[in-house]
């Protein structure tokens, strides 16, 4: 057949692909097929091809000729060994610019061959395939399952090695794996750890040599490259990346710089921060100093930037503020860190004091803010650093936060209550949504410094007027619900249990000094309702038993001021409640082999013992109160007997020597003993029987002796 001459206008060349495609139709056998293939291919990579033209193409070939291109190994006489390959690669790559055909397992089932062409040796007359290649993965990567599917297919390994090797488009490469680590970081680092961790190495090498304006366009690429999981540090390759980055920014911070170059480079130390803590900081006097600057300089942005009139007007300035929170949260740890500190008690001191001017800076911009504002992201960031200050430091801007706290309180509280996107964040991963810290949950980074801030009147009356109590109760029961509904295991410490202890902590605040609030406020009773039903569902469980204590302790606490509401009046959820709380202070203690002689010697528990450091005072606290509900409640010495909880404590007490009893738990003991013989004739009878008498006088239990010996 005669072939019409390739046109030079995109009007003309559209004509041609026609003419083309009707040949082609027409093509009696695959010599005239390919010929007339050809000079479609070449009016595709001449120019943009239309989508009507692009989709009859496809109507009139479809995929099983380049299927056919793609597998030939025989290339026509006197061309190049990948003709065929490269005529069934431009064709795909033109199909890819349908969307539609982007996401085809036609498409799909090819990204092993387009690995494989991108991981090949690349001689000059295959830079087109190279082209097309990246097109097609641009193209599937923009479909919906296409992300997914290059991750598992292999397309990550392929793209780092490309770019390690410095290949042809080895630019592309970078731009695509940008893309990948944005949409499924965590399945890349679990595919691909050790061929990221070489595009980290070469990036990280690049970043220390490099002394133009490519370094600083480097600190915005790299924090792509740096994971949450699996540490870097817990790799030889991953820490010699670290120190190259340290080292790189460390020469950058050092220098004088424009802002558009000190941002993407505290973004940078941000982004490492979050992922390896301080370790990436190298112990001793250099590392110190630059901890300190770092600190000093996210300080100073901080309060350059909300101490202005419009302070976040300027684009992208609430991403690097947000770093800078990044960096003074790291700084008030390491204040805080007594074992092995990176900073020396000078630098602390100075930075407490930088720091405490940045969080006024803070505080300024959060009164501010307007009811509309609220949504905002950078509001949920300034509010999470703030609370993760007032957690550690309870003197400084104390008239400050007290006029604060309104706003805190109802920010929390629309958060909690309607749901808000707003830790969607800025930057990924700059604030941290880790388990139960819902985008909603603004409340759980307040929580300490509420505890903190309930132990003292101004601060405690404000939260109170404000609603803070119902809020709480609220909070309360909703992670109750979050905790209850995760699978049970023995991982670490969960922020839904946390949060659930810090409630608790405030609320054992409220019952020690302002007892009047839980009589009269109705939340209250509703909080004594859910802790009755809590308790008997957690004690089984030995992995939560210092939320446990804490649930017993404010119960018994709680339960002794509202000893005459309904509730408690010997109903079936208040013996379980009771019954359970005996048995967690039953059981605190045992006697073992004491190694200095031969007899046995009072101890904690084996159960007790990992968590006694944060149990131990809350099971003092709860044995005084126990002691104290004893005569309120007639049932109770009842639930003591049936525990044989006198039995097991006179055993106790008569095995084991009495120098291994300490004073403060002898006390404790006497307490609620008194109380039962006091209530209970029974229970004295018990005690009694047990030789009571005689290891009371052992152990200096005068005022149980003289209940004793009473008729």
């Amino acid at each position: 057949p005669t072939y019409p001459a390739m046109a030079s206008e995109p009007g003309d060349r559209n004509s041609t692909l026609k003419r083309c495609l009707g040949v082609l139709r027409d093509a009696r056998n695959d010599s005239e097929q390919f010929a007339a293939l050809l000079l479609v291919t070449k009016a595709v990579r001449a120019g943009e091809v239309d989508a009507k033209t692009r989709r009859q193409i496809f109507d009139a070939i479809g995929f099983t000729f380049p299927n056919r291109l793609l597998t030939s190994r025989q290339p026509p006489a006197g061309c190049p060994e990948d003709t065929f390959r490269a005529l069934g690669l431009t064709l795909l790559a033109c199909f890819c610019t349908d969307p539609e055909l982007a996401g085809h397992s036609q498409i799909v089932n090819k990204i092993p061959t387009f690995n494989d062409i991108l991981v090949s040796p690349c001689n000059p007359d295959s830079t087109s395939m190279i082209d097309d290649v990246y097109q097609c993965l641009s193209a599937v990567m923009a479909t919906a399952r296409g992300p997914r599917e290059l991750v598992t297919k292999g397309t990550v390994s392929a793209l780092c090695q490309a770019y390690v090797n410095c290949s042809y488009g080895s630019d592309r490469a970078l731009t695509l794996l940008l893309g990948l680590l944005a949409i499924a970081e965590v399945k890349c680092w679990q595919r691909d750890a050790p061929h990221l961790l070489a595009v980290l190495s070469k990036l990280s090498d690049d970043f220390l040599k490099t002394e133009d304006m490519t370094k600083f366009e480097l600190c915005e690429v790299l924090p792509h490259f740096i994971p949450l999981s699996p540490p870097l540090t817990q790799d030889s390759q991953g820490c010699e990346c670290l120190h190259r980055l340290y080292k790189g920014l460390a020469n950058i911070l050092g220098s004088k710089l424009s802002q558009s170059q000190r941002d993407p480079a505290l973004k940078l130390a941000a982004c490492l921060m979050q992922a390896c803590g301080s370790e990436w900081i190298p112990a001793g006097s250099a590392g110190s100093k630059f901890l300190a600057l770092l600190v000093n300089l996210a300080c100073v942005e901080v309060r350059l930037t909300l101490e202005e009139p419009n302070p976040l007007e300027v684009e992208g300035k609430k991403e690097v503020v947000t770093a800078c929170y990044v960096l003074i949260e790291m700084g008030i740890q390491e204040c805080l860190r007594e074992e092995k500190p990176l900073l020396e008690e000078v630098q602390k001191m100075q930075l407490m004091r930088i720091m405490e001017e940045a969080f006024g800076a803070v505080i300024f911009y959060l009164r501010q803010v307007k009811q509309e504002e609220l949504q905002d992201p950078f509001i949920f960031a300034s509010v999470r650093i703030l609370g993760a200050w007032m957690a550690e430091e309870t003197s400084s801007l104390k008239q400050e936060i007290c006029e604060l706290l309104p706003f805190l309180v109802h920010y929390a509280t629309k958060l909690f209550k309607e749901g808000s996107p707003a830790a969607s964040l800025l930057q990924p991963g700059l604030v941290s949504t880790q388990g139960s810290g819902l985008p909603q949950d603004a409340l759980r980074f307040l929580l300490p410094g509420f505890c903190h801030l309930t132990a003292e009147d101004k601060p405690r009356d404000i939260l109170i007027s404000e609603g803070a109590p119902a809020l709480l109760c609220e909070y309360f029961l909703h992670q109750w619900e979050v905790l209850t509904s995760e699978p049970r295991s023995l991982t670490p410490l969960t922020s839904t249990e946390m949060s659930l202890q810090t409630v608790c902590g405030i609320f054992l605040n409220l019952v020690v000094t302002a007892p009047d609030i839980i009589r009269q406020d109705k939340t209250f009773s509703s909080l004594m309702d859910m802790l009755l039903k809590f308790l008997p569902l957690l004690l089984p469980q030995e992995d939560h038993l210092v939320l446990a204590a804490n649930i017993a302790t404010l119960g018994l606490m709680m339960a002794r001021i509202l000893a005459s509401s309904a509730v408690l009046q010997g109903t079936q959820s208040a013996k379980e409640f009771f019954g359970a709380a005996i048995r967690f202070l039953s059981q605190a203690h045992t006697a073992q082999a004491d190694p200095g002689s031969d007899g046995l010697a009072a101890a904690v528990s084996p159960a007790y013992t990992s968590a006694w450091a944060d149990v131990r005072e809350l099971w003092f606290l709860g044995m005084q109160a126990l002691a104290s509900c004893v005569p309120l409640f007639p049932w109770l010495p009842q639930a003591v007997l049936q525990a044989r909880w006198l039995e097991s404590l006179s055993e106790l007490l008569t095995r084991v020597a009495p120098a291994s009893v300490d004073f403060e738990l002898i006390a404790a003991f006497q307490g609620v003993l008194v109380e039962l013989a006091r209530a209970s004739k029974p229970c004295r009878d018990v005690i009694l029987s047990h030789h009571g008498g005689e290891w009371a006088n052992l152990y200096g239990m005068a005022a149980l002796e003289q209940c004793l010996s009473e008729q």
